[in-house]
């Protein structure tokens, strides 16, 4: 009896498995998750303990203006901190010589859309200036300013859709968040991180946004 239509069989399914393996592969290298490179923000318990530790204030704007923040500064070469961003956030992102992204594709993890012109993308500061200038800023240098406004440690700064940013505008977690809620989560462990370590405070109605999205974390 003839054992080669075993042979073929098992060729067959060794061939079906590379096949599937490699088709696996090439979802994973291009899926969503893997274009958004912002630092990972503490877990959701460590949130909720910094955020019992924040201080409860009300909110002054008072003199705030964007211009004490100085930002997007000079990284290394001719490098800028939203270049800088850009190149991190994107997938396959090219650069000239003077570091300004040429080409790529980066996705905007707020929206779920995706852009292949840089143009189309703002750097979003996570906690905005202003909201920090209102909980806490208004106090510090301007080398500390600076050092938040262009912080690349924290989870502070993201490449995003740019009508989205503009819309979330100085906004905080009780007015506005992003509109996929799957990176909810991520979003309020990242705000509550860059507050803990800057020592900002919080409002009442900002708090109690971020303990009801925490809770679900």
């Amino acid at each position: 009896m003839s054992r080669t239509p075993k042979v073929y069989a098992r060729r067959r399914v060794s061939i079906l498995a590379a096949l599937c393996g490699l088709i696996a592969s090439v979802a994973l290298f291009n899926s969503p998750s893997a274009s958004a490179a912002l630092p990972t923000p503490v877990s959701a318990a460590t949130a909720r303990t910094y955020l019992a530790s924040l201080t409860v204030a009300t909110e002054d704007r008072t003199g705030y203006n964007r211009d004490l923040f100085p930002h997007w500064i000079t990284q290394s070469g001719t490098c800028n901190t939203r270049e800088v961003v850009l190149k991190r956030d994107g997938t396959n992102v090219v650069q000239d010589s003077a570091c300004a992204a040429t080409s790529g594709s980066w996705y905007s993890v707020y929206d779920g859309a995706t852009w292949t012109a840089a143009s189309d993308l703002d750097i979003d500061h996570l906690v905005p200036l202003a909201e920090a200038w209102d909980s806490g800023a208004d106090g510090w240098t301007t080398a500390r300013r600076q050092a938040f406004a262009n912080d690349l440690t924290r989870p502070q700064l993201i490449a995003v859709t740019d009508n989205v940013n503009q819309a979330k505008g100085d906004q905080d977690p009780a007015t506005w968040m992003p509109s996929r809620t799957a990176y909810r989560c991520t979003y309020v462990r990242a705000w509550v991180q860059v507050k803990y370590y800057y020592g900002l405070s919080v409002d009442s109605a900002e708090k109690s946004a971020l303990t009801g999205y925490l809770a679900s974390c």
